[in-house]
């Protein structure tokens, strides 16, 4: 089945190329963002507005409640559901995003680690939280630092790391195969561009955020709960929003620590990227 995947770093202008496409060619976007996933965050993470909606169909966005948790192997069924319809309906599925982890599950499969819902529901209720994450990070130390410094950077992974290494015995960086073959006739393209650009873009979008109601958006999403969610909390920038809301740091304050965690964030996503996705062609904005 053949498919378009557009991969790149946050503000890289993914959605619109993603949106030209399918334009021309008949075709129906798959978000592969983690966070985009989640209604009531539109804003903050950067959600296809109601226009570019009416103009294609937009799939995987603002559907599930903060309370959900969506893991890759939940994300993958969904996606591969969306680009069989797609398919049967005759049109172009176009997968766009940049939660690189997702995006090279879909293409190219899952490892075959082992796995005990049990034993991860009792590490989620112990480590998924921000007062369990220094035990984690201290666990993982002991058991497996190099799974440690792989992963650090997210909970989910970490604790999967942990759970892989208390039922095999062995680092989950042991166990991980190669990549395997892709599952689809995929065309791909990695946008890139230097760091210097991507941070004037990635600065003017999270003023323009700021401007537009994303502050109401996460004085509403703080009330419902959003920092004590088991995935959506990753979703950068409203921790932020809630200190300023808070009076703890002032406006300037508050973008400079946006653009600061979103600058990087896309520079985790550009080494990824590089190293993950050989199938993909670059192109340079």
């Amino acid at each position: 089945m053949k498919i378009v995947v557009i991969m790149g770093p946050t503000a890289s202008g993914k959605s619109a190329m993603a949106l030209k496409l399918a334009q021309e060619r008949n075709g129906e976007i798959v978000s592969a963002d983690s966070m985009q996933l989640y209604r009531d965050l539109a804003i903050g993470t950067a959600q296809p507005t109601e226009e570019e909606k009416l103009k294609v169909a937009h799939h995987l966005v603002g559907c599930f409640p903060l309370s959900e948790k969506i893991d890759v192997y939940r994300y993958c069924r969904l996606a591969d559901e969306k680009i069989a319809g797609i398919a049967a309906r005759g049109h172009l599925p176009i997968i766009c995003g940049g939660t690189g982890f997702y995006l090279k599950a879909l293409l190219r499969g899952l490892d075959d680690l082992p796995g005990d819902d049990a034993l991860r529901k009792k590490l989620d209720e112990k480590y998924d939280s921000d007062a369990g994450y220094t035990r984690l990070v201290n666990e993982m130390q002991k058991l497996d630092p190099q799974g440690l410094e792989k992963f650090a950077n997210c909970r989910r992974k970490l604790i999967r790391a942990l759970e892989v290494r208390l039922l095999s015995g062995k680092s989950i960086l042991e166990l991980q195969q190669g990549q395997g073959a892709l599952r689809y006739d995929v065309e791909a393209y990695r946008l890139e561009m230097t760091p210097e650009k991507l941070r004037v873009r990635i600065a003017a979008r999270a003023q323009k955020m700021l401007d537009s109601g994303w502050i109401d958006e996460a004085r509403y999403a703080l009330s419902a709960g959003l920092l004590d969610s088991p995935t959506a909390h990753q979703a950068i920038g409203y921790r932020d929003i809630g200190e300023f809301l808070a009076g703890k740091i002032d406006r300037p304050r508050l973008l400079e620590r946006i653009v600061t965690a979103t600058g990087q964030y896309a520079r985790r996503q550009r080494t990824w990227f590089r190293h993950q996705h050989p199938e993909a062609q670059i192109v340079a904005l």
